[in-house]
C-alpha cells in the first residue's frame, strides 16, 4: 500500500465498552423505552428489549467505555519499539479525560493519526460520543466538525482493507489470521467483555485483551505495508 504516514505518527486503538447498567431492572423505564425503540430494527420480533440489552454497549447512547487501550512507536535508541498503555476503569469521564490528555500532549500535531479498525464506524465516533455526554471538549483529532474527508485525521484497517469494495466486511481475527499475525483472540472475544466486567469482575483480563487488539492494529498497519512484524521484545507495557 506504500501508505505516506510514518509509523511513528500513528497512534492505535482500541476500546472496550459494557451496558451503562449491569441489569435491565436498574435502567430507568424512559431509556428503557429508547432502548426499544432504538433496537427495534435489529431486534426485530426475535428477542425483547430486555432479553437484547446485554448488547447494549455497543451503542453510546446506552453503553461506556471501561479500557481504551493505545500503541504508537519509538525509535528513541535507534531501535524499534512498540509502547503500548491503557487508560481503564470504573469511572468513564476519567478514561476520557486521561486519554484526551494523551492527545493533546503528545498527538496533536497535523501529521499525527489514529487508526483502529472498524474505527471510524465504531470507536473514533463512540469515544466522540461520550465525552460530549461527560461534557469535555474535544480533543482536535476527533473533532470533525467541517472537516472534509480528506481531512480526517484517521485510518481504519478494515476500510484500507475493503479497497473500495463498501459492502466488504472483515473482522480483526479474520484477517491476523490470513496475514499471519499472531491472534489477539486467544482469551476472550467482544461478546464476553461485559460479562467479565459485571460478573467476573476482572478489569484487567479485559485490558490484556484490549491491549492484545491495539497491538494486532499496529501488526496489521505494518503487514499492509510490507514492513516486517513487531516482535514480543519490542513490545513494551508502560
Amino acid at each position: 500500500m506504500n501508505l505516506k504516514t510514518k509509523m511513528n505518527n500513528v497512534l492505535f486503538l482500541d476500546i472496550e465498552t459494557v451496558p451503562q447498567k449491569e441489569n435491565w431492572s436498574e435502567v430507568l423505564d424512559t431509556t428503557q423505552e429508547l432502548f426499544a425503540k432504538k433496537t427495534a430494527y435489529q431486534r426485530k420480533e426475535e428477542f425483547s428489549a430486555e432479553d437484547f440489552y446485554e448488547r447494549a454497549g455497543i451503542w453510546a447512547e446506552f453503553g461506556k467505555i471501561i479500557c481504551i487501550s493505545v500503541a504508537y512507536f519509538t525509535n528513541d535508541t535507534q531501535e524499534r519499539n512498540l509502547r503500548v498503555t491503557s487508560f481503564s476503569g470504573d469511572h468513564e469521564k476519567q478514561i476520557l479525560v486521561d486519554f484526551k490528555q494523551l492527545l493533546d500532549t503528545h498527538f496533536n500535531k497535523s501529521f499525527h493519526v489514529l487508526c483502529a479498525h472498524n474505527g471510524k464506524e465504531f470507536d473514533f465516533p463512540y469515544i466522540a460520543r461520550r465525552m460530549i455526554v461527560h461534557q469535555i471538549e474535544l480533543p482536535s483529532k476527533l473533532n470533525l466538525f467541517g472537516k472534509k474527508p480528506w481531512e480526517v485525521p484517521h485510518l481504519d484497517t478494515m476500510e484500507l482493507w475493503k479497497f473500495g469494495d463498501y459492502k466488504h466486511y472483515s473482522s480483526l481475527q479474520l484477517l491476523t489470521s490470513i496475514l499471519g499475525i499472531p491472534s489477539p483472540k486467544d482469551d476472550i472475544d467482544g461478546s464476553e467483555v461485559a460479562r467479565v466486567y459485571y460478573k467476573d469482575k476482572n478489569l484487567d483480563r479485559i485490558v490484556k485483551y484490549c491491549e492484545k487488539d491495539t497491538i494486532a492494529v499496529a501488526q496489521l498497519l505494518m503487514r499492509f505495508n510490507n514492513e516486517k512484524l513487531v516482535e514480543e521484545n519490542e513490545i513494551i507495557k508502560v
